[in-house]
């Protein structure tokens, strides 16, 4: 990581197309705080009673509050935007089927791997997958426009 003049950090640009093969996986992980819930439906403005009421959410299927669907599904872009394919890549589609709650204090696991390349588009698909203690909570499908490396003039 580099810094800029004006004091934000660069990763630098990631994987090139041509580097990029089916297989290839990256994940980060976080816990889930009560300040990513609230922040979240801020700036959002989902606002849903079962992310913030805790009397609400007890009331439900749930028995407590849960994070917000998208909230776990952002750290996909997480992974792709500064891992694989990382930087200098941009996000054409996702798909996500969400399969298990995720809990304040849970800690997620997202992970992508390289499904398949397509050189003659410059499109990458990438299989997503959010686990908790191994077991998935959120799966899904991206697909990923990726740079060619540049021609030497």
């Amino acid at each position: 990581m580099t810094s800029t003049a004006n004091g934000q950090t660069s990763l630098g640009h990631g994987y090139y197309l041509e580097d990029l093969s089916p297989g290839m996986e990256a994940s980060v992980s976080k816990t889930i705080t009560d300040e990513d819930v609230r922040t979240f439906a801020a700036l959002s403005g989902d606002v849903n009673p079962v992310h913030l009421d805790d009397n609400f959410a007890a009331s439900t299927i749930f028995k407590k509050r849960i994070a917000h669907g998208f909230l776990t599904g952002a750290l996909f872009s997480t992974v792709l935007g500064t891992k694989l394919p990382g930087p200098g890549c941009i996000y054409l589609s996702q798909t996500m089927k969400f399969k298990a709650p995720v809990y304040i204090g849970d800690e997620v696991v997202a992970t992508c791997t390289i499904s398949a390349v397509d050189t003659e588009k410059g499109r990458v698909t990438l299989a997503c997958d959010c686990s908790i203690a191994g077991k998935t909570v959120l799966e899904g499908e991206a697909l990923m426009m990726v740079d060619r490396k540049p021609t030497s003039q």
